[in-house]
């Protein structure tokens, strides 16, 4: 009788443990806490604004997730967003400086979207014959992409012109906006490929071990630049959501939005080492971000109060996954 009950009480233990359990059990408490000091939190409007607020950020922290399982890092997230978004913006309205302008806005999401695409597979293609560490050479090609979105743009806030408000303005229900409905396609989108496909299966085992992986067969530089290259594409619909909310794009528009991804990853459990981690618990890490900063935004906490919460965040979730991987080992 015993041993059918301890494997029960080792299962809800595992349960219990899981990060995704105690991220979703967080997010809960949180609510109800500033849903008790402000009852407009749990409005619906508000939380379909915090479903907005975090589209873009999560809409990135999806693929590098991908990436992290697969023990790779792209910190040219952010920089890759702006130049597929000014590349739209500037084949639309023009920069005054050579390029006229004038495209079919469809056109021109097709074609910023193929920039994303293009960044993504230089990423990818440098970091897997290359042998450097991503983290490295993404953070060098940051300040190149950057750059050509100045170039760009010559160094201006680029505005679409109401380019995208079919986009924005478009409501399902008359309620649920399209750029939410984009976002949480994306989200299960991530979580088919990872969990429902031999290319996800490869990635985690790669991010795992990747000379097993190249031992057992798999082509690791391929699935590599695969990888980045799905995370370029995802940057440029990031682009595309961004844009439509915002009506407007500059260089520096992507700046943080690489730490943002990262955090909320690893809040959701995915490792820094690969391997390790889930679309599920990224989707919560990010959604848990989103809660803070609009919770404090409710409680009115102080903007620079905020910066501190948030640094304060980023180093205890790096830190605990840090001492979860030395656990493991």
């Amino acid at each position: 009788m015993t041993q059918p009950f301890e494997s029960e009480r080792k299962s809800f233990r595992e349960i219990a443990a899981d990060q995704r359990v105690i991220l979703f059990a967080v997010l809960v408490s949180m609510g109800f806490v500033v849903t008790m000091l402000n009852s407009r939190f749990i409005k619906l409007n508000n939380i379909i604004l915090i479903f907005q607020q975090i589209s873009v950020v999560g809409t990135i922290t999806m693929c590098m997730s991908l990436l992290m399982l697969g023990g790779e890092v792209d910190l040219s997230v952010g920089s890759i967003m702006v130049l597929s978004g000014c590349t739209m913006a500037v084949l639309i309205v023009g920069n005054g400086k050579g390029i006229e302008g004038g495209m079919a806005p469809w056109l021109a999401v097709v074609i910023g979207l193929g920039m994303g695409l293009l960044c993504g597979v230089i990423n990818g293609i440098i970091t897997a014959k290359s042998k450097c560490p991503s983290l490295i050479i993404t953070l060098g090609l940051s300040s190149v992409y950057y750059g050509v979105s100045l170039i760009l743009t010559n160094g201006r806030v680029m505005s679409f012109k109401r380019a995208f408000d079919n986009i924005n303005d478009m409501r399902f229900f008359g309620v649920v906006p399209l750029t939410l409905v984009i976002f949480l396609v994306l989200v299960v989108l991530m979580y088919f490929i990872v969990n429902r496909t031999k290319f996800g299966r490869r990635v985690v085992a790669i991010g795992g071990n990747a000379e097993n992986a190249r031992l057992c067969g798999i082509d690791v530089d391929l699935d590599k630049i695969l990888t980045f290259a799905i995370t370029g594409l995802y940057c440029g619909i990031g682009a595309i959501i961004y844009s439509s909310r915002l009506d407007s794009m500059s260089a520096g528009s992507g700046s943080g939005y690489e730490t943002s991804a990262l955090t909320g990853a690893i809040i959701g459990g995915v490792t820094f080492t690969g391997g390790k981690g889930s679309i599920t618990g990224a989707f919560l890490g990010a959604l848990f971000m989103g809660v803070l900063s609009n919770a404090m935004d409710v409680l009115a906490v102080q903007t620079y109060t905020q910066t501190v919460i948030k640094g304060v965040i980023i180093v205890a979730a790096i830190v605990i996954s840090n001492l979860n991987n030395l656990r493991r080992k």
